[in-house]
């Protein structure tokens, strides 16, 4: 045992750059693991805490107000209902002129016990306090976070003469407030909802199903829409749209930090055991003494493997050391995430676990490699008598001809006259720049999101919509903004074919001007009846570019032909645009024959305005407002981009663990280099090399394999990265076509700059071995 301790001191001692390495990557790939399964939690944990407190709903139905809805309480599969409650859609605002949110206000004479909203701040409506001059009014945190309101503060609803006052702030399980797209919810007193002047278009019933098993889902949506009858429902939520919703992009992160740290991980893991096979290979007669003094091949394993499991064992603690007390502190969502995490009960045993399996695979790499000491023979074999050396190959005999200066000549017959060996060393060097290829591979989708997002379907950079300026008026007004371009749209939405959910149906532009969306299959929608569709209707619906569909709009039946795939970011891409003419077509034949229905878009819903080149967003905003006296709300378009900008902060702290990996590597490739170039040396002064000639040779050698690792791995990672982005993108609903790949400049520079570290780590070994004095004897052939 103390051979074997003061053998391990020495071999930290002389090996002590190597050895700190090892810990700092090791403790960064923990990092990436405990971050990636922390994010994941979060990403999934708030929805299903809330759904567990409020005792939440799986299915939302939102119909007319005449609907029995109270007739699906008698529905096998249900097993508790929230509501029915009358519902008012109305629009409000903290001061007249400000911005505007949509709402949902439901009448509840008391707190429901199914899907109860879980009070964040304030309180819960009362009967005595709330129904008086000053009605009262609870918000969903989602669009209290929207309209910057909270308890206390006075709101303004279309359709109410008075003002309302904030009474609380709740949180719900249910699909959340997005500006334009879906409603944030509300409760009132049944009295204060019988105060609206609204119409018979905006009111309507919702009620809340609780299902016995969440797997009867769809089915119980269809045996709804069945007993009800389509034409009576305008809007169906599950439970899994808000559970995709919350998770959202922050799942997105966690699989980011997954894929990369499993990835550092096997990266780590061939770094370590290469670096062993080279240590073994440069201390074969210190092995063979070993056996020769009485220790077995057993022994000799469990050095090596003790020695390196200490090395992964102290980076794995100090990684979870790092992540438990700095994790929180992180600003953005990963510190939220973190918090949350440890408030978790899988919080302890998680982190263990992970710390092991890292432990345990770097442990397996380790052993593979050690196991090859065990079989070194106690008394060492000549190499030189094992492996002579062969001719020198053609291309070299070419490039000497060419007077080639002599040491970029031998460094390449030095770096690949081993073909085995090299290979496996350009292998072990090509993962982590594979890897940090792929990293720049996501900043550079991010950075086309925010640099051009007409390419990947946001060519609107502002949205307007005024509930006070008649649409003539409004259109003058934007006409007026020499900046802008303005295109009307709407948005409705139906039912598809199984009446399972619905889907957004969007109509932007006219056929006399068609709206510039991205079209990265088929065409673009000119025609009547013709629409674009994202991804994640084209998988709902199992329908190609070509197909014919069918939809219900409040009963109106659409019928379009998909002549192409657009992205779509919002609602999981399932999304069918078409022409406002022809999302108007459905609404003329349903006046022509009297036919009843939900409110169709007379005039445009909003205005999608793109801006000239060179056009500042929020200068036009404000020329907007100020033109419109403040009766026109504009809005920035909502960016994927905006919500994804940890990534980069992401992407350097993985590149920054990917490359202490690299040097790993490339401290075995280099210390293996100057091994076996020291058996040369004699040979290399005797044809008149001199010293700096001879360094020169050993840091061409790494520079070569370098070279081609960095060739191989930004080649390989510019398609892996294609790959992987445009798979997230599918599975998510945006559709492929999103992915962009890092710039020619930029991959030049990490292959320079891979090729600059390698030659400078080299220099300074190289240098003192071509400055040894060397005995040509049997010692220095072993």
């Amino acid at each position: 045992m103390r051979a074997a301790a003061r053998w391990t001191q020495a071999h930290l001692t002389a090996h002590r750059p190597a050895a700190v390495l090892t810990v700092l990557a090791t403790a960064g790939i923990t990092i990436s693991l405990l971050l990636a399964t922390a994010l994941f939690a979060y990403a999934t944990d708030p929805w299903q805490r809330a759904f567990t407190q409020s005792s939440g709903a799986h299915v939302w139905i939102h119909a007319q107000g005449g609907a029995a809805t109270g007739s699906l309480t008698g529905l096998d599969e249900v097993r508790a209902t929230s509501g029915p409650f009358r519902t008012v859609r109305t629009t409000a605002s903290l001061q007249p002129g400000d911005a505007r949110a949509t709402l949902e206000l439901r009448g509840a004479a008391k707190r429901p016990a199914t899907a109860a909203p879980q009070i964040t701040a304030g309180r819960w409506l009362d009967a005595g306090a709330d129904a008086g001059a000053t009605k009262g009014i609870v918000l969903e945190s989602s669009v209290a976070r929207a309209m910057w309101a909270k308890p206390g503060d006075t709101i303004v609803l279309s359709g109410f003469a008075a003002h309302l006052r904030v009474v609380g702030v709740a949180e719900t399980a249910e699909v959340t407030f997005r500006a334009g797209e879906t409603p944030g919810v509300a409760w009132v007193l049944p009295g204060t909802l019988d105060a609206s002047d609204a119409g018979r278009d905006r009111r309507g019933r919702t009620i809340g199903l609780q299902l016995g098993d969440p797997a009867d889902t769809d089915y119980v949506v269809q045996r709804a829409v069945t007993l009800l009858g389509a034409d009576q429902i305008t809007d169906v939520s599950t439970w899994r749209q808000a559970k995709a919703e919350a998770e959202g992009d922050n799942q997105l992160l966690g699989r980011l930090l997954g894929l990369f740290g499993l990835g550092a991980l096997l990266a780590a893991a061939l770094a370590v055991g290469g670096a062993i096979s080279t240590r073994i290979r440069g201390h074969l007669r210190d092995i063979s003494i070993l056996k020769a003094i009485g220790f077995t091949p057993g022994q000799v394993v469990r050095m090596f493997v003790a020695l390196h499991l200490g090395l992964a064992l102290l980076g794995v603690a100090l990684g979870a050391l790092v992540t438990q007390a700095a994790g929180a502190l992180v600003p953005g969502r990963i510190g939220e995430a973190m918090a949350l995490w440890r408030q978790l009960p899988e919080h302890a045993w998680l982190t263990l676990v992970i710390s092991g399996g890292v432990l345990a695979f770097i442990g397996a790499a380790t052993c593979l490699a050690a196991w090859r000491a065990g079989r070194v023979p106690p008394v060492p074999v000549a190499r030189a008598a094992t492996a002579p050396g062969g001719r020198a190959s053609a291309l070299t005999r070419r490039a000497l001809g060419l007077r080639v200066p002599p040491a970029l000549v031998l460094g390449w017959r030095g770096a690949f006259h081993r073909p085995l060996r090299s290979s496996a060393a350009v292998a072990r060097l090509t993962v982590p720049l594979l890897l940090i290829t792929i990293a720049l591979g996501a900043w550079s989708t991010l950075d086309r999101f925010t640099s051009h997002p007409e390419n990947v379907g946001l060519p609107a950079a502002l949205t307007a919509r005024s509930d006070t300026l008649g649409d003539p008026e409004l259109r003058q007004l934007l006409a007026s903004q020499r900046q802008i371009t303005a295109y009307p749209g709407a948005e409705v939405q139906a039912l598809v074919p199984g009446q399972t959910g619905t889907i957004t149906l969007r109509g932007l532009g006219a056929e006399a001007r068609p709206y510039p969306g991205a079209v990265v299959e088929g065409r673009a929608a000119h025609g009547p009846d013709e629409a674009v569709a994202g991804q994640g209707l084209l998988d709902l619906l199992d329908a190609r570019v070509g197909d014919w569909v069918r939809m219900t709009v409040a009963g109106r039946p659409y019928v379009l032909h998909i002549v192409g795939r657009g992205i779509e970011t919002a609602d999981a891409g399932r999304v069918i645009t078409t022409t406002l003419d022809t999302l108007r077509e459905g609404d003329t034949d349903e006046e022509a024959s009297g036919a009843p229905g939900a409110p169709h878009p007379s005039r445009p819903d909003f205005y999608q305005l793109v801006l000239r080149p060179g056009a500042d967003p929020d200068s036009v905003r404000d020329a907007l407002s100020k033109a419109s006296a403040g009766r026109l709300e504009v809005r920035e378009t909502p960016n994927p981009a905006d919500q994804l900008s940890a990534v980069r902060a992401v992407s350097v702290g993985l590149i920054a663990v990917l490359t202490l990996i690299g040097l790993v590597e490339l401290a075995t490739t280099v210390g293996a280099g100057v091994r076996d170039r020291s058996r040369d040396l004699l040979a290399l002064r005797a044809v008149g090399l001199t010293p700096r000639q001879i360094t020169a040779v050993i840091v061409s050698a790494t520079a070569f394999i370098t070279l081609a690792a960095a060739l191989a791995g930004t080649a390989f990672g510019v398609l892996a990265a294609q790959w992987l982005i445009n798979l997230q993108g599918r599975t998510s609903g945006w559709g492929t076509g999103i992915a962009q790949h890092p710039s020619l400049g930029i991959l030049l520079l990490v292959i320079a700059l891979a090729v600059t570290i390698a030659a400078a780590a080299s220099i300074v070994p190289a240098a003192r071995a071509a400055r040894r004095r060397l005995a040509d004897s049997a010692t220095d052939l072993l």
